[in-house]
């Protein structure tokens, strides 16, 4: 029941082609699996992302300059 909508959405898709929509709904279901175990990853990963930029521009605010060289990308030696 978990994975209703993934089954539907394939199936349809499936059956634009003419078939009978079985192949699309199985697909559909994998498919649905996968997002529902990516999404949490994609989301810490975007937020860590934002903390560290949001971070990066409070320290340039503060301090007047950027503590990554913008050569190399490494942290600037004081």
């Amino acid at each position: 029941m978990a994975n209703l909508l993934g089954a539907l959405i394939g199936a349809a898709i499936d059956r634009g082609d003419g078939d009978s929509g079985i192949k699309g709904a199985i697909v559909g279901t994998i498919a649905e699996s996968a997002i529902r175990a990516a999404l949490p990853i994609a989301a810490t990963w975007a937020l860590g992302w934002a903390v560290q930029y949001g971070a990066r521009k409070a320290w340039q605010a503060a301090v007047g300059h950027d503590p990554v060289d913008p050569q190399s990308g490494a942290l600037a030696a004081g």
